[in-house]
């Protein structure tokens, strides 16, 4: 294994907090002012369109430190059962005040964990969403799910709903790093539930790794990269821990001196990353890698991949349909997220409303900066004067952030020929620096974002 050092014009940069631009504008924009507005979205939509859904399952059965998901302990199932009511509930909500549609096309389960629900009421609680939103035939269901907690009825209730694709967070296979963030689950564990899911007829298998962690060094991240490999999963995604105490109190569990600095971090991640080119992956925008036959991969490659709340995505549906607390949706007319304590989740259900807490309208040069940030982030070249031509928008309209994009070609974090931009494969990690040029709604305090690196 070898790795580079990260190159002494690009450090101040990869220091930056920036956003992951899974949408632009981002959800810092989002503001209680627009949500009453949003509620007409709902009605808007037409009848070729396709739906996709992200139900949000806030409770997990262990608490790993480095979290950075709104989730918690149930102590009882009771409390999760209260969820259940309230989410049918809702779904029921939704499915009325949506205007005619052509079906949905992608479900998704995040959280939290999702396994967090007994096995049964997961498998009612997927027919249900199916009944309601009208499953497409071919529908992908996914699912991310914590291995360290699937039992094999859940397993069993995964084939039995349905599900085409899990995502595993299997984060290290390093016992020491495990024992550091809380998160225990040895590699036999995980490979016994991969066996389990083939076995129940899942097609798609997704591992999350991380580097940044405690404990973590460019030994044990390719260690680790290495024994994910060797149970061939679709896809794997490589994510550098965002260490913010400040908002996760649970994170003052990790002690700082146990965290890798700026080199330590971009060493982890080249570590990662020689671990998978070797095993045959394809890297696919900023932080995937898929086998060069997975759909995700053909995706990147006809210039079909998207970017959406849950990353990379062939997922083409026009409305992105949000479901339980914290959820965030998206519409032609803009983008909403419901509210995130469960209890005010629930109220608001409870009075039969929609539970929306913030929203934010977009206009057409939002849409504009939008396109030109989501090809940057997923083929890594844009063709600015093309976009805008397709746009109907004024070619100069984005001159600003032109003249931005010099600056960052001579600290070799792009090129830029006309108005096509390309990022080289030396940057690809700070590709987020790039996008960032076209975001015109930055924050100057960006102390909720992640690092670049």
């Amino acid at each position: 294994m070898t790795a580079t050092i990260l190159p002494a014009a690009q450090r101040l940069h990869a220091e930056r907090n920036l956003p992951r631009y899974t949408s632009y504008p981002t959800a810092l924009a989002f503001d209680s002012a627009h949500a009453t507005e949003a509620e007409g979205w709902y009605g808007a939509t037409r009848p070729d369109d396709t739906l996709s859904a992200y139900v949000h399952v806030p409770f997990c059965r262990r608490l790993c430190w480095y979290c950075g998901c709104h989730t918690s302990i149930a102590p009882t199932y009771d409390r999760v059962g209260n969820y259940l009511d309230v989410l049918r509930r809702e779904i029921d909500l939704v499915a009325a005040r949506l205007g005619d549609h052509d079906g949905l096309a992608h479900l998704h389960f995040g959280g939290g964990s999702p396994n967090a629900l007994r096995p049964a009421d997961f498998v009612d609680l997927t027919a249900r969403l199916a009944r309601a939103f009208r499953l497409r035939p071919g529908a992908e269901i996914a699912a991310e799910l914590d291995p360290g907690m699937l039992s094999k009825g859940f397993i069993e209730a995964v084939g039995e709903a349905g599900v085409t694709r899990v995502s595993l967070g299997v984060q290290t296979f390093d016992p020491t790093v495990q024992a550091l963030v809380n998160r225990v689950q040895p590699y036999d564990q995980v490979a016994r539930a991969v066996e389990g899911l083939r076995g129940a007829g899942v097609g798609g298998l997704n591992f999350d790794l991380m580097y940044g962690l405690p404990g973590q060094t460019p030994d044990n991240v390719y260690t680790s990269a290495q024994e994910a490999v060797a149970l061939r999963p679709d896809r794997i995604a490589v994510f550098g821990y965002a260490h913010v105490p400040w908002m996760k109190k649970h994170q003052t569990m990790i002690r700082e001196t146990d965290l890798a600095g700026l080199d330590g971090r971009w060493l982890q991640a080249e570590a990662a990353d020689a671990a998978l080119i070797e095993a045959g992956y394809v890297r696919i925008g900023l932080d995937h890698y898929a086998l060069p036959d997975d759909a995700l991969s053909r995706a990147a490659a006809e210039g079909r991949m998207r970017r959406n709340f849950q990353g990379y995505t062939d997922d083409a549906a026009a409305v992105l349909i949000p479901v339980g607390p914290s959820s965030i949706g998206q519409f032609r007319e803009g983008f909403v997220q419901n509210h995130v304590p469960t209890d005010q989740w629930a109220a608001r259900i409870a009075e039969g409303k929609l539970p929306l807490n913030r929203a934010l309208a977009v206009g057409d040069e939002d849409r504009l900066r939008a396109l030109v940030i989501e090809r940057l982030m997923c083929d890594l070249s844009v063709d600015v004067e093309a976009i805008c031509r397709d746009q109907g928008m004024p070619s100069d309209l984005l001159a600003e952030s032109l003249d931005a994009i010099d600056a960052l070609a001579l600290a070799g974090l792009c090129r830029r020929e006309g108005a096509v931009i390309s990022i080289p494969e030396t940057a690809r990690r700070l590709m987020r620096v790039v996008a960032a040029a076209f975001d015109a709604r930055l924050p100057k305090a960006a102390e909720r974002h992640a690092k670049a690196v």
